[in-house]
């Protein structure tokens, strides 16, 4: 949004009032104008909060998926436990996949299968409450709204909330996922919504043939801090400001739209889910920090098999489109691709020929961030119930992505009571990735 206004009421002996204002690509955000947000980037650098420039895109299987039939067959377990859609060698020697993921099998090299990945909230907003954010709350599934923030809000809040140069938002949600909010930290350091009213508000509302130049913008301004009798409002444009207008004036907000893409590359990913990966993509390339997706459709109490030869297919695309595209684009180093939901489901088929939902071994994979790729980490008991291994938890998962995107691990914000908390508390960066 770019707005200038002049509603004039004589309350000050110049003539000016809080009512005249300059506004510059407000996007909706609680308030915040571009401009504040950039000036919060800064001062965050100041502060000596180190981050890099990598960015994640996380794909939230909501509903809970199957860690048998995605990242863990276990074919050596009894007919009852064992993958119902059988299994895929991958180009990893001794590694296999479920058997509906052919693609990721060859692209498994770029990517790590997480088998020991567990915790103890199996509803599914408390699990993906503890996913999330790295904290358990029992009190989710009843409704309580999230008692921590999100990864994403973290980001945005020691970040900034748009990049310096680009203005993209740090944090986009492309679906919406339970706490994916910011809690304490304040809805200003909340996802971006790409569906939203601050999406549109991206979008220009002046004729771009009016706003050919910075140049003839300025000018623009120039005329304008004359036309207002040479009162002292626009003398708030600071630097910040001039890096809103080149903002509003740049081409970030394409990335939100594929029709800017090569149709080749669009039929790689596929449509739906793959529409989604490659979009996430574009807007990391734009300097977007976190990227939410949310593919549901995982709750498989009942014949797992057709569920999972329904969508299992639609995750294989898109998921190995976007690990080939960012390593062509030599991008995967810079992207850490997180997929997950919110708990595995139960080790044996229940009787509608379903899992039910399971906690103690969850459902993970990763791929890019600059992490060691082309293994399995950890290792399921023999029946695919629990770890076999040391488990790996959702406090772990969050320290690791700390790790990768240069977070302090000790890094504090102060809570609702007012006391300062720290955002990992007992979790470590996961050692056979680091």
């Amino acid at each position: 949004m770019l707005k200038i206004s002049n509603t004039r009421r004589h309350e000050k002996c110049d003539g000016s009032s809080r009512r005249d204002f300059l506004q510059v690509g407000a996007l909706g955000l609680g308030g915040l104008t571009l401009s504040d947000m950039l000036r919060n980037k800064t001062e965050a650098a100041n502060a000596g909060i180190s981050t890099t420039d990598k960015s994640i895109i996380w794909l939230w299987l909501s509903g809970g998926p199957t860690h048998v039939e995605t990242f863990d067959p276990k074919m050596t377990a009894p007919a009852e436990y064992r993958s119902v859609t059988g299994e895929v060698k991958t180009n990893l020697p001794g590694v296999t996949l479920g058997g509906n993921f052919q693609r990721m099998a060859q692209v498994a090299d770029k990517m790590a299968f997480v088998r020991s990945f567990a915790h103890t909230n199996s509803g599914h907003s408390g699990g993906t409450h503890y996913v999330m954010t790295g904290y358990d709350n029992r009190l989710a599934d009843n409704g309580a709204v999230s008692s921590r923030p999100g990864i994403g809000s973290i980001l945005s809040r020691v970040r900034g909330t748009n990049h310096p140069v680009t203005g993209m938002p740090t944090y986009v949600r492309l679906n919406g996922i339970y706490a994916d909010g910011p809690a304490f930290l304040g809805t200003a350091y909340g996802p971006f919504d790409s569906g939203g009213e601050a999406r549109r508000n991206m979008a220009l509302n002046v004729a771009r043939e009016r706003l050919d130049s910075r140049r003839e913008l300025l000018k623009g301004i120039d005329n304008l801090r004359r036309d207002i009798d040479s009162s002292d409002v626009m003398n708030g444009l600071d630097a910040f400001d001039q890096q809103a207008f080149d903002i509003i004036l740049s081409r970030s907000q394409q990335a939100f739209d594929l029709k800017y893409e090569d149709p080749r590359v669009v039929s790689r990913y596929g449509k739906g889910l793959g529409e989604k990966l490659l979009q996430a993509r574009r807007l990391c390339e734009a300097g977007c920090g976190f990227v939410t997706v949310n593919f549901g459709g995982w709750d498989m109490h009942g014949n797992i098999k057709q569920s999972m030869d329904r969508l299992g297919p639609q995750v294989d695309q898109a998921v190995a489109a976007l690990v080939e595209d960012l390593s062509l684009r030599g991008q995967l180093d810079n992207t850490l691709l997180v997929v997950s939901g919110e708990f595995g489901r139960t080790p044996k088929i229940n009787g509608g020929g379903g899992r039910d939902h399971w906690a103690p071994l969850s459902t993970l994979a990763l791929a890019g961030g600059g992490l060691q790729m082309g293994q399995v980490i950890g290792e399921s008991a023999e029946k695919v119930d629990v770890p076999k291994t040391s488990p790996i938890g959702p406090q772990d998962l969050l320290a690791t992505i700390f790790h990768v995107m240069g977070i302090n691990q000790r890094l504090q914000f102060v809570n609702q009571a007012g006391r300062p908390t720290y955002m990992v508390e007992q979790g470590k960066p996961i050692e056979a990735l680091v």
